[in-house]
């Protein structure tokens, strides 16, 4: 299984931005992303850089496999 990189939360919302979500709204230093098709909330905290623990929660809520996620930051 390849590392995880460091990624800040600019990288990430980019990341997902390929698989469909957008900005939906901002809480504090919390994002929430939206994405229609799969009617699913991706909550992503706004820090330079992310801790990998909260990486693999945000790939969860998004269920987005590590190596699709990868894919598409290389």
């Amino acid at each position: 299984m390849p590392k995880l990189p460091v990624l800040s939360a600019r990288e990430v919302i980019k990341i997902l931005g390929k698989f469909g979500f957008h900005v939906y709204r901002q809480t504090g230093s919390h994002i929430h992303l939206w994405n229609e098709e799969r009617k699913l909330l991706v909550t992503v905290p706004n820090h330079p850089e992310l801790a990998k623990g909260t990486l693999i929660a945000i790939m969860r809520q998004a269920k987005i496999e590590r190596s699709e996620f990868l894919a598409m930051f290389r």
